[in-house]
């Protein structure tokens, strides 16, 4: 495997020619990080931070948000299946309960199980970019995001706009997507659809995906704004090897419904925004997909949000506050019928001092009526050392509350454990970026230290698994990054984008004698990514994928894909994609066997 990666790694920086970016393509210091109250530009901020552009979304040999996600430093990616039909996001060694998705801010957050937090109801088409957080935040998100969050970002368009993509592969696999944007006035709106599907890549992976989005703004006056949003996904699967391998035939069936509504008011100095939101997520599981008789579950989740997020600049610095409240409701035939309500407050400040020293320290304050009274501080130290060289640090504390699957569950090979208490883990980073011209760097070091980690456990294969609070947990980590994105040149043959970056994280859980544990022992340790994209001609791109993944206590593997793009930019376009072109046989989930060397293809729309 390495005898594969390190050369093509070296032949791609031996390549001394430049390229032209794309017209779309963004700055990454121009970009601000959608957080919920204070919102600071990349360049400025005091956390390990990646973000995902639209040109990379497009043309990332990928079919799915799951699979681009794959490609982020520190994100370990678990799919079942090609697509992301059902895939777990880790970050920095967490699990995918420790994980929090969010949508423009709203928060995805499943309390069934983190199984479905990925049923992100977007085409990918209409994602604008893709921002990742690592490390605690809990602080600016709230409970759920323990390890890190993952914040899927959609935007308003003031032009007419008409896009279809439509393509087929191996598996007979076959899709559409379509987004279009309609403004009329200052009124704005956008539309998207998907439908997916394929017969599977081995025995009873078939599946079928729908997604719709809508969403609308408008502009009342220089003051007020609002902003409404309605989405909705069906997905139905084999879930051969998805949740244990004694049941092939086990099938599930989501339905899951987002809709948002929010106001905006903005001053000079003052911004408050205001919203309510509402996600429901239904769920069908059988063990026999043809006998529903011999076992099946229903579930169905309801979520209420308000939210209240507001930012005053002063003399002082920027002031961030919050309020929230949540109510969280489920109806299941296997969990039962279970309701908990939360109430958080926000309160964070950023000020800038003499000498390129900031500070940025807050706390979050929940109420839960399951478990009480939580408070999670946390703090950032950011150095301005010189234009282009920074220096960060940071403390917090991070949690999360179990599931309902974590407490209720009953099943022939999982039972819940209804004493289980919230998990807690305090945070340490520290590290330094490099951002000029094109070219960006990182290295960080970070600590979690984590009390009462919930995980799943068994003394022996005829016992079924059921989850524990661990005592303490620790994981130590390194991520190094590099990235450049190259100048314009006429060269024929020219690269426009190399990223290389390398993870390594440590976890010193002892396994308890005589016990055996699901997840914790299959934490990623080593990860390299590595990809370049070039151009050839003014119409023609290819772009070269790698990842080297070593998780704890399993066999290491390398994956090889690349993308062929004509005519991205221009009105119809086609391309091709190769996935694990080293035919690799490897695992990321469960025990669901994924695919060998795989191929797909397609064409492009773009009107205006």
């Amino acid at each position: 495997m390495k005898k594969l990666f390190f050369p093509a790694i070296f032949s791609m920086l031996a390549l001394h020619v430049n390229a032209q970016n794309d017209s779309t393509t963004q700055n990454l210091d121009e970009i601000i990080i959608q957080e919920n109250r204070i919102q600071i530009p990349f360049s400025k901020q005091s956390r390990n931070i990646s973000v995902v552009t639209k040109p990379q979304l497009e043309t990332t040999p990928a079919r799915s948000l799951q699979e681009v996600l794959a490609f982020v430093p520190g994100v370990d990616v678990r799919q079942r299946g090609v697509t992301g039909v059902q895939a777990d996001i880790g970050i920095r060694g967490g699990s995918f309960n420790q994980t929090l998705m969010l949508l423009n801010g709203i928060k995805l957050t499943d309390p069934q199980s983190g199984h479905h937090m990925m049923n992100i109801p977007v085409p990918m088409i209409n994602i604008d970019r893709v921002e990742v957080l690592k490390g605690p935040g809990s602080r600016i998100f709230g409970q759920n995001a323990y390890a890190g969050a993952v914040n899927v970002i959609t935007k308003l368009s003031d032009r007419r706009s008409l896009r279809v993509q439509g393509y087929g592969g191996d598996f007979g696999m076959k899709g559409i997507n379509f987004a279009g944007s309609l403004p009329a006035g200052g009124f704005k709106q956008n539309l998207a659809v998907s439908y997916d599907e394929s017969n599977g890549h081995w025995y009873n992976s078939d599946y079928q995906v729908s997604n719709i989005f809508y969403e609308n703004g408008i502009a009342i006056n220089e003051k007020h704004s609002l902003r409404g949003m309605i989405a909705y996904t069906d997905r139905s699967f084999g879930a051969n090897g998805f949740y244990t391998s004694a049941f092939p035939d086990q099938w599930e069936s989501i339905q899951t419904t987002v809709g948002a509504l929010s106001h905006t008011f903005s001053q000079e100095r003052f911004k408050l925004n205001t919203r309510a939101y509402w996600r429901k997520n239904e769920d069908e599981y059988r063990l026999r997909r043809n006998e529903p008789e011999f076992y099946q579950n229903f579930h169905t989740s309801n979520t209420y949000a308000l939210e209240t997020n507001g930012t005053y600049q002063s003399k002082l610095g920027t002031t961030g506050f919050g309020l929230e409240a949540r109510e969280e409701k489920i109806e299941s035939t296997n969990l039962g019928n279970h309701d908990r309500t939360l109430t958080g407050v926000f309160l964070e400040h950023l000020v800038n001092l003499k000498g390129g020293f900031d500070v940025r320290a807050g706390i979050y304050s929940n109420y839960y009526n399951d478990y009480g009274w939580k408070h999670f501080p946390g703090m950032e130290v950011g150095f301005q050392a010189t234009e282009e060289l920074r220096f960060y640090t940071g403390v917090g504390k991070s949690f999360r509350i179990p599931t309902y699957t974590d407490l209720y569950y009953q099943g022939p090979t999982n039972v819940g454990n209804p004493e289980l208490k919230p998990e807690q883990a305090q945070n340490f980073e520290i590290g330094a970026k490099w951002n000029q011209s094109g070219l960006f760097a990182e290295l960080v070091y970070f600590n979690r230290n984590t009390d009462d980690l919930i995980e799943w456990t068994r003394p022996d294969e005829e016992t079924p698994w059921q989850p524990q609070n661990f005592n303490e947990v620790k994981f130590n980590g390194i991520e190094a990054s590099f990235a450049y994105r190259f100048a314009s040149t006429p060269s024929t043959v020219r690269v426009k984008e190399f990223q290389v970056s390398y993870n390594y994280i440590d976890a010193s859980l002892v396994n308890q004698p005589g016990v055996e544990t699901r997840y914790a022992f299959t934490a990623l340790k080593n990860q390299i990514i590595g990809g370049a994209l070039i151009g050839i001609g003014q119409k023609l791109e290819w772009n070269t994928k790698m990842r080297y993944v070593e998780r704890v206590s399993q066999d290491p593997y390398f994956l090889l894909d690349m993308r062929m793009d004509y005519n991205r930019m221009g009105k119809i376009g086609f391309f091709a994609e190769a996935s694990n072109i080293t035919n690799t046989d490897y695992i990321e989930s469960g025990t669901v066997q994924m695919p060998h060397r795989w191929f797909r293809a397609g064409f492009m729309l773009n009107l205006e």
